[in-house]
């Protein structure tokens, strides 16, 4: 018997040994102090033979969406399928361990605090045992798939075949199903493993081609008037038809385009640039699926007059270890300038001009995994030996839109980065309740909230709108001529949420109606074919599969549900009337001194992350100045801790500077604020039903349009009660503290740089 546990050990050796990626982890013993004294030594998990004719189904390893759906017609047996990934489930001891680890990580008292590990670290304490690893890569091969390679951190096997492969394996079948506007490929039922298997797979991620949403408004295309100091848009033709706008009513033709020094003035950022903070040996990674010019980053640091803070840009495809799979998206796009991209890109460095910014981009083409190029670009990042001390995120999607296998992926890639040190960032969303839906209307599916950012090991970053324009206080917060560097803020700018739709309880109130829906039931009114309604907002809500994490329960009105709620935070994204945008230097539309040509606009909460992110730099900068740690981790444990001091506990009574630090009081009495919370307003948007294809629930309907451009439709607002609409069902409302509306609300950075010090134990 002990020679043949002997040989065993031996075989699993040498086959780990032939799989790449793997062969350079078996030779990492380096060990981290902050592992020493956690055992997850155990013993394989695949005891029984695998029989491929005795098998279990996996839950939830479908996409729900196809259900009441009718497949347009199956896919051929000879599709390509490439680098899926067969997502592994680490065991209940080491996943015990490893919450356990990243808790102390976050913890100043611990002496684990920002210990943090590296990718074989990862893998040889948290991942699955090498053993189930050789079984489960020998059955794939076994059935004729070729195993790409294993990634450090043993949890994710990266393996291709076809749609007969996936067929006979998982025996499910792939077909073709039209979902909304677009046709998709998806498996039509939960996928099944040989039982052996089932304890150590949760499933496989590649099997549907639903690919993430940009979390960004479509750019506009403006011309400067040098008279007004506004840029009118330019309606592109075949645009919508020159019907009233009731957007529009109230407000004068043109926009304001903010630039980098107005989001330094107003969120604080230029004090700590004053102070030499500028993101100064840091890195910055977005991770794209499309790439940009680079020349368009270069410009825009120059017409901002950034570059003498020595910031630098790379873009490139980041490789897992031993194979690629990552493709170039210009290879197939010769000279692509992609405006998600080069929004990121920009406007991190808008907030951080020292840091080092890379463009982390795949292309989708090459994978079949539901997040396609960006997880592919994230997670090679995570894996990798050089890896960036902060990531962006700009994409989302809804939950239910989400495969069990695909969202444990992204959950195990997010804790993987959370335990390494890397701080990740993720926009929530463009379409109020439901992140699904930018750029469109919520039908169909009622609340939900981005399945790529409800990990409790990433920060959500949600979207805020300038309160002036609608207040009528522009002149006391904006200059009325711009300085040599485009700017005219004058201070911090109250803030509200930023919501498109009618359903702005602020704009109500404005324009002189009641309530919003008062404005809703006229707006209609204005708008019979329904060509402006709209759910653009920025998103919130709680997830229906990850639980709250005990450091979001500690701030005054968190929910009081036990699931993970997003946003955490909020920063500029977008303002009701399409009013005020950032510019973006483009390829197609460059910057020009004084700029006499046409220019760009842009905003969405794929604005907020990335300027989160900015501002994460700079901590992440002064931090590492007092000798500590450049790397933080997840950011959002800390700030709720912070927050919990300003705005009080979930318990108690809370502190005079609950109040004090309300976002309407602008300047007033917030100088040492470190959170400028956001108490009017909701994220609460349109949403429309087509009776009896399309029910769509959480759904307060107040009206018909029989003659839309989409047929007769129920319009309405979204709600958490169908027959009830107020600030207690709209969803969401703000409210003092912690919302579904804007967390924790935006930040003083300079303010937060200090607290995050104070919570640190530095001067």
């Amino acid at each position: 018997m002990r020679n043949e546990h002997l040989y065993l050990g031996a075989a699993v050796v040498l086959a780990l040994a032939g799989l790449p990626g793997i062969a350079a982890a078996q030779s990492s013993t380096s060990q981290n102090a902050a592992l020493a004294d956690i055992n997850t030594a155990e013993a394989p998990r695949v005891t029984q033979t695998i029989n491929n004719k005795v098998v279990s189904p996996l839950q939830r390893s479908h996409v729900a969406a196809v259900d009441s759906v009718k497949p347009t017609q199956s896919v051929a047996d000879s599709l390509l399928m490439n680098h899926m990934h067969l997502v592994l489930q680490r065991s209940a001891l080491r996943q015990s361990a490893l919450d356990a680890l990243i808790a102390a990580q976050h913890d100043p008292s611990s002496p684990k605090f920002h210990q943090w590990v590296t990718p074989d670290q990862f893998g040889e304490k948290f991942g699955v045992s090498d053993a189930d690893i050789v079984a489960a890569t020998s059955w794939l091969q076994s059935q004729g798939f070729k195993v790409n390679g294993v990634y450090p951190n043993k949890m994710q096997i990266d393996f291709s075949g076809n749609a007969g492969l996936v067929k006979q394996a998982f025996h499910t079948q792939l077909n073709r199903y039209a979902l909304g506007k677009t046709n998709h490929i998806a498996n039509a039922a939960d996928i099944s493993v040989p039982t052996a298997l089932k304890d150590v797979v949760v499933g496989v991620a590649g099997l549907n081609d639903i690919h993430p949403q940009s979390q960004r408004v479509e750019s506009k295309v403006s011309q400067y008037d040098a008279s007004t100091h506004k840029f009118i848009i330019k309606q592109p033709a075949g645009s919508k038809p020159a019907t009233v706008n009731p957007e529009a009513i109230g407000f004068t033709n043109g926009a304001r385009g903010l630039v980098p020094y107005d989001m330094a003035k107003i969120y604080g950022v230029d004090q700590l640039r004053n102070s030499g903070l500028t993101g100064t040996g840091i890195t910055l990674a977005v991770v794209e699926d499309n790439s940009m010019v680079p020349d368009d980053w270069t410009n825009f640091v120059s017409q901002f007059s950034l570059g003498s803070f020595g910031g630098t840009f790379t873009q490139f495809q980041p490789q897992a270890t031993g194979f690629t799979n990552c493709i170039d998206p210009t290879i197939a796009n010769p000279g692509e300038d992609d405006g998600e991209t080069l929004l990121d890109a920009e406007w991190s460095t808008a907030m951080a001009p020292g840091a080092n910014i890379w463009v982390a981009t795949c292309d989708d083409s090459n994978s079949n995994n539901f997040f396609g190029g960006v997880f592919t670009a994230a997670t090679n990042l995570i894996n990798a030996a050089n890896r960036p001390n902060i990531i962006s995120a700009s994409y989302g999607y809804g939950e239910g839109y989400t495969d069990a296998a695909s969202k444990t992926a992204i959950d195990l890639m997010w804790a993987q980065a959370d335990a390494e040190g890397i701080s990740v960032f993720v926009s929530s969303g463009d379409s109020g309740s439901n992140p699904s839906f930018n750029g469109f209307i919520i039908n169909g599916v009622g609340i939900d909230a981005n399945a790529f950012g409800t990990s409790p090991n990433d920060t959500v970053v949600g979207g805020t709108d300038t309160a002036d324009v609608l207040d009528g206080t522009t002149k006391k917060y904006f200059a009325s001529t711009y300085n040599s560097v485009y700017g005219s803020a004058l201070s911090y700018v109250p803030e509200i949420p930023w919501n498109q739709s009618c359903g702005n309880e602020v704009a109500a109130k404005s324009l002189g109606f009641a309530s919003a829906l008062a404005f809703c039931k006229e707006y209609i009114k204005l708008d019979p074919n329904g060509y402006y309604l709209t759910s653009e907002a920025g998103s919130g809500g709680p997830s229906s599969v990850d639980s709250k994490p005990a450091w979001q329960r500690q701030v005054h009105n968190a929910a009081k549900d036990q699931s993970r709620d997003v946003p955490d935070v909020s920063l500029f994204a977008g303002s009701y009337g399409g009013d005020t945008w950032v510019i973006v230097c483009t390829s197609f539309y460059p910057c020009q001194p004084g700029f006499p040509g046409l220019i760009a606009l842009s905003g969405g909460t794929s604005l907020s992350s990335p300027m989160f992110a900015g501002i994460q730099a700079l901590i992440d900068q002064g931090l590492a100045a007092k000798g500590l740690s450049p790397n933080q981790g997840n950011a959002a444990p800390t700030l709720y801790a912070l927050a919990a001091d300003e705005y009080g506990g979930a318990k108690g009574t809370p502190p005079a500077s609950l109040a004090a630090c309300s976002a309407d009081n602008g300047t007033k009495g917030t100088g040492k604020c470190v959170f400028h919370n956001i108490t009017r307003g909701s994220i609460a948007t349109q949403c429309i039903q087509q009776l009896p294809a399309v029910v769509t629930p959480d759904c307060y309907f107040y009206g018909n349009l029989p003659g839309s451009y989409l047929g007769p439709l129920q319009v309405g607002l979204t709600s958490t009660n169908i027959n009830k609409y107020n600030s207690n069902t709209e969803a969401f409302a703000t409210q003092a503290g912690w919302s579904f509306a804007s967390g924790l609300g935006s930040v003083n950075a300079n303010n937060l740089f200090n607290a995050w010090k104070a919570f640190v134990n530095v001067k």
